[in-house]
C-alpha cells in the first residue's frame, strides 16, 4: 500500500513507508456523501409522515392529515430519485457493484455473526461488509415495494387485478419492517463514530479500515494511496 505522508523504516536496502497515526483514507465521494444525505432525509420524512398517519395519538396531536399525506406521497415518491442521479457517478456505481459482490470471507462474516464473535479476524471485510451488503440489498427492495404499492393506495387504476385492501397489507407490513431495520440501521451507526465521520466527511481513521475493512486494502491498494496526514 503506498501512503502520501508517513514514516520511513530502513531495513537493509528496502525502504517501508507505515502511514502516520492519524492517516486517513478516502472512503466516500461528495456524490456518495449526496446520495446517502438525500436518500436518509427523504426516508425520515416518509416514516415521520406516516408514523402521524397512521398512529391514532400522533394524528390527533398534528392534525393536517391532507398535508401530511401530501408529504408521504410525494417523499416516497422521490425516495429512489438521490440513487438515480448517484448512477451518475462513477465512485457511486463502484460501491454498488462491491456492494453486489459476495466473497468467500464475507461467508465467514455471516457465519462469525451467527456465532456472535466480533474480532475482526473473525469478520474481515472488503469495504463494505456483508452485514452492510445484506442491508443494502434489502432496503433497495423494500423501497421498491413500498413505492409500487403505495402507488396503488395512490390510484388503483395502474393495476385493477390487485385490491386495495392487499396493497394496503403489504405497504403497511413493509413499513413495519423498514422501521426496525433502519432504527437498528441507525443505531450501529450511532455506536461507530468512525462510520459516521466516513459519511459525514468523506474520510476515515486508517486505523480503523485496518481493524474493520482490511480486505479493501488488500483487494483495492489504490485505496490506500489516498491516506493522508488529518488536518
Amino acid at each position: 500500500m503506498r501512503s502520501t505522508v508517513g514514516s520511513t523504516e530502513k531495513t537493509g536496502p528496502t525502504v517501508t513507508r507505515q502511514p502516520e497515526p492519524h492517516a486517513v483514507v478516502r472512503r466516500f465521494s461528495r456524490a456518495e456523501r449526496m446520495v446517502h444525505r438525500t436518500t436518509g432525509w427523504l426516508m425520515l420524512l416518509c416514516l415521520v409522515t406516516a408514523a402521524c398517519l397512521y398512529l391514532g395519538p400522533l394524528a390527533q396531536l398534528v392534525g393536517r392529515r391532507y398535508l401530511l399525506a401530501t408529504v408521504h406521497e410525494w417523499s416516497g415518491i422521490l425516495l429512489p430519485l438521490p440513487f438515480l442521479v448517484g448512477l451518475m457517478s462513477p465512485s457511486f456505481r463502484a460501491d454498488l457493484r462491491r456492494l453486489n459482490r459476495f466473497a468467500d470471507y464475507d461467508r465467514q462474516w455471516l457465519r462469525a455473526a451467527r456465532q456472535r464473535l466480533t474480532s475482526p479476524e473473525a469478520r474481515p471485510a472488503g469495504k463494505f461488509n456483508a452485514g452492510q451488503k445484506l442491508y443494502a440489498g434489502w432496503i433497495a427492495g423494500a423501497v421498491l415495494v413500498m413505492l409500487c404499492t403505495g402507488l396503488l393506495m395512490w390510484n388503483m387504476g395502474l393495476l385493477p387485478a390487485v385490491s386495495r385492501t392487499s396493497a394496503i397489507f403489504v405497504h403497511d407490513c413493509v413499513a413495519w419492517a423498514v422501521t426496525i431495520v433502519v432504527i437498528a440501521h441507525v443505531r450501529k451507526a450511532l455506536a461507530d463514530p468512525a462510520a459516521r465521520q466516513g459519511m459525514r466527511t468523506g474520510t476515515v481513521p486508517h486505523s480503523w479500515v485496518q481493524r474493520h475493512h482490511a480486505r479493501w486494502l488488500e483487494e483495492e491498494p489504490a485505496a490506500g494511496a489516498a491516506a493522508r496526514e488529518a488536518d
